[in-house]
Parts: C-alpha cells; structure tokens; sequence
C-alpha cells in the first residue's frame, strides 16, 4: 500500500498545504509512530482526523477507522479520494456486492483507510476479511461513545476490543472532544489499551462565554440576545416542528434565517448548510442534527431554547461558537419546567421490552422477513408511514427503533444522499459479445466505458444519469431504463442513487420472543441518563 515519505510535517505539507500543526497534534502523531496506544482528547475542531491520519499515510498498511457518524464518514472518504488516497466506507445502505468489493479491495487493493461502523464489526464477511488486511493503525473516533458515563453511549463499542484477538498486535488511537477521568479511563479499560500515552488539550476557551438565562419567554429572550450580538447564529430546538415555528417568528422581525432537521432530504439540508456557512442566512434554527463536522468559525452565538440531555452534549454543541478565537456567547434558555420536561423525555426514551418486540416483529412483517434470514440485508424505510400502518405513534416506534439499534439487531440511519453506481459483471471479451448481439445497447457501454473508465471492471463507480444522457445526446429516461434493463441482465450492478434512511438487520432475523434483549443493560443506561439530567439541572 502506497505511503508517503518524509517527516510528519512534510506530509502535513504535502497532502494538506498546512506548515505548521496544531497544538497536541505533532506530539500525538510522535506516539504513534512509536508505536504506542494513544488517547487523545481534543475540542471539536481540534484536527482530530490528522492525528491518526499522518501516521497511516507515513506507514506500510491500512488505516481501520471506526465511527458512528455516517455523513462524517463520508466527508473524510472524499476528502481524502479528492487529495489521491484510496479510501473507502462501510455502512448501512451499502449493498452486499458493494460491501463484497470493498473489503476485498482492502485486502488486495491500495485502500489506504477503511472506515467502517461499530455495527459492522460483527458481522461475518468482515471478521473473514479483517483477517487477511495488512491493518497498521486502529482508529476509534468518538471514542467516549464506549463508556456508559460518557456522552452518547453506543453499546457497540464495546464490541471493538474483539478486534484485538484477530488482531492481537495492532496499535491503536482513540480520540474524543468529550471525556472526563472516568471516561478516560473506561476508554483504556474497555479498548484493552496497552502503555498507553494520554493527551490532553484544555478545553478552556476564554474567548467563550456562556450563560444561563431564566425566562418565562424564550422567544422574547432569543430576539433580545439576537438583536444585542451582531452576527451569524446557530439556534438549537428540541423538535422537527419548533425548528419551523421559530425560524418563522425570526423572519418576521427581519431576522436573516432558515430552520435544519435530520428529515429534509439531503440536497435540501445541503443547500440550507451552504447558505448558512456561507453567509446568506445568518441564523440557522436546528435540531443536533446539525454542526456535527461543520466548520464555520465565526459563529458569534449559540442559543439553546431547550437544555439537552447532559453537560457533555450541551459543551459540545455550545463549542460551535467563536472557533475563530474572537468574542462569541453561548446561551442555555432556562424555564421553570424544563428539569420535569427533561426527566419526562429520558424515560420515553426506554420503551417496555414488550413494545421494543413488537416493533420488531412488525419490521420483520414489514419486508416479509422470515425467521433465521436477511443479516446484512439494508431497506429503505419511512419511519411515519411504517407506524402508521401498524398503528403506532412514531416517536415510540423510533425510541423503540434506536434501543434495538444500540443492541445490535438492526442498524438505523438518517437519510443521506448516495450517488448512482455502477460495476461491469461481465470481462472485457464477454461484455463485446454481449453488445455485438444487443446493438440496442451498445451507445449505452460504450458512453459508460468512455465518460467512467475501466475502474467499471473492478469497483462500483459513481455515474451520473443526466451527464451521461447528454453525452450520448439521449433523453434521461432512455439512459435510466437502458441502466435497469442491463441490471436485470445480470451485465452491470446499477445501484440508482437514493435519499431515503436506510435500515439494516445486522443479525439474522430472530424470533421477536425469542429477541435477547438485557433488561438489566437498558435500565442502567436509564438510570445514568437521568443521572446526567441532574447535573445539567444543577448546572
């Protein structure tokens, strides 16, 4: 696999045109190269990514980075691809074939990161595959999300010091904005972390300020604090729907703003980041969905017109705020009942295990999934009209939906944006039969080979439907149906590009009875969510 000669900061040079590190990053990347197990605790927006990222590039091997946050995944594979390094990534949505061929391009290829979600860990093509990769660096990206008392506790984290008896060499980096001792510690503990290095950067930043303000108007609050501090905004709300209604209040007082939630559609919620980062709107109105990778460093405010759930979660979203090291404000709106309102929404979150089986009962009635088949298998899913259809509330069936995705039985993402793609299943002799006997098709293969290359051979390749009609001078459906007949002539995979969530059974379907879920395990993590709510509280 392809590596890059020279110091870390040569290659810091090279591959990203920076001339100096930032603070920690030389001396975490040092430790590495030594080849000893690193924690590393940065703020967001501390250049995580390059710790683990200059090292893999200086070392015969492949990178395995793991990483709950799909849309971040995504963001580091094409960035990387766009500087020339092979990576690639795993994760719900993906089909099996292309899963197929990209675990073996990890394995025989020059894929130089392979980023991958905990979920996929276990299933049994990568366990096969992992084995036969040459992994030189193991990354866990937020990696507070393996401790129970850190911030977004996912138990499938705890799953990724398996990897150790596969791998019992392997060197690895954890890195996190969000930990405290006890954190940190768990972080070593579970991850099997040997002679293990710790660096921490101070989160302190005095150019933040933040307060809390008790009112019996958050509206009236908000437009006060917008109106006194000039500049661009971020504005978080717990729902879909208060994101709308205040976005709405804030153009009616002249206020520059638009409103952000994980169920618009991806070119939508891409176009509204764009107008915001960019300037055009000053203040944007979301839900978390929003910030997470998003670097705009001159945000002058942050306003919480809700508390979220613990202290960790509130600094991280409240960090978004004056990155650019100049005077910024982080507000937390406080009204008498939010303490009840916050108690109220943890327990919502833990549905009884009677319900949890019967929304997955009827997930398995749902695409007609029998008992003891489908691992792996992912479908597009509409959360509102899949409740609707067995009559249920869609909140509970979504707080139902995440407790099986945090035990593992499925796997559950918002929607994204996934590009059309194409593989050749036919060699190069075969495929010139096939269009000396099909002239139909020929202009189609031969518009495929010339715009998208040989890499149709070998790789799935992200086509683009119009582009190629217009190539061919075609009308687009021509192009679209041409695609799909191919498809089912087994000539090509088309993969047509898609906006919907996805959801994956990462294990065969059980018998919902039958369905292993810890109590025990849920109410612990009850019991410490409501722990964090208190000191939010006290806070």
């Amino acid at each position: 696999m392809d590596t890059i000669k020279g110091t870390p900061l040569d290659i810091l040079n090279k591959v990203w045109g920076h001339l100096q590190f930032r603070p920690l990053q030389e001396e975490i990347i040092q430790a590495v190269l030594y080849r000893k197990d690193v924690v590393a605790l940065l703020p967001t927006g501390g250049g995580k990514s390059v710790c683990f990222q200059v090292p893999a590039l200086a070392t015969e091997g492949l990178c395995l980075v793991i990483s709950p946050l799909i849309a971040l995944m995504k963001d580091q594979v094409e960035q990387l691809t766009r500087k020339g390094i092979k990576a690639v990534a795993i994760y719900s949505g993906l089909s099996l074939r292309e899963i197929d061929i990209a675990l073996d391009n990890c394995v025989y290829g020059k894929v130089k990161f392979l980023y991958i979600s905990p979920e996929r860990l276990q299933t049994e093509i990568f366990k096969e595959r992992v084995q036969k990769m040459n992994i030189a660096l193991l990354a866990v990206d937020e990696a507070h999300c393996i401790s129970q008392w850190g911030y977004d506790f996912r138990p499938h984290y705890l799953r990724i010091a398996e990897l150790k008896t596969l791998l019992p060499e392997i060197r690895t980096i954890a890195l996190t904005a969000s930990a405290n001792k006890r954190v940190v510690d768990d972080i070593i503990d579970k991850l099997q972390l040997r002679d293990t290095s710790i660096f921490r950067k101070s989160f302190r930043r005095d150019n933040l300020s933040y307060s809390v303000r008790t009112t019996e108007d958050k509206s009236a609050k908000l437009l006060e604090i917008l109106d006194h501090v000039p500049g661009s905004a971020i504005v978080y709300a717990s729902t879909r729907k208060d994101t709308k209604t205040i976005c709405q209040a804030l153009i009616q007082h002249k206020i520059s703003a638009d409103f952000y939630h994980g169920g618009l559609d991806s070119k939508t919620r891409s176009m509204k980041q764009d107008q915001w980062i960019s300037g055009r709107v000053r203040v944007m109105v979301a839900t978390n969905a929003f910030g997470m990778g998003i670097d705009k460093p001159d945000v002058r405010t942050v306003v919480h017109m809700s508390p979220p759930l613990s202290l960790e979660a509130y600094y991280q979203e409240a960090g978004r705020a004056g990155r650019d090291g100049q005077r910024a404000y982080a507000v937390l709106l406080h009204h008498r009942a939010d303490p009840d309102s916050l108690r109220k929404k943890v327990a919502q979150y833990y549905p009884s295990l009677d319900f949890i089986k019967h929304v997955y009962q009827c997930l398995a009635n749902h695409y007609k999934i029998a008992v003891g088949s489908n691992a792996g298998e992912s479908f597009d899913f509409d959360l509102v009209s899949f409740s609707e259809n067995y009559n249920m509330h869609h909140l509970e069936v979504y707080y139902a939906l995440r407790i099986l995705d945090d035990e593992g039985f499925i796997e559950l993402n918002e929607g994204f944006y996934r590009p059309s793609k194409v593989l050749i299943n036919f060699d190069h002799q075969k495929l010139y039969e096939f269009q000396i006997s099909n002239a139909a098709f020929d202009p189609l293969v031969k518009g495929l080979l010339r715009a998208y290359g040989g890499e149709l051979f070998s790789d799935f390749v992200r086509i683009q439907e119009h582009k190629l009609a217009s190539f061919l001078k075609l009308p687009v459906k021509e192009v679209y149906s041409g695609l799909h007949a191919m498809d089912r002539l087994k000539v090509i995979e088309y993969e047509r590009h898609k906006d919907d969530p996805q959801l994956s059974f990462t294990t065969h379907r059980w018998d919902a009875k039958e369905l292993p879920i810890e109590r025990k395990r849920i109410e612990e993590r009850k019991k410490t969510n409501l722990s964090k709510v208190d000191d939010l509280v006290h806070y």
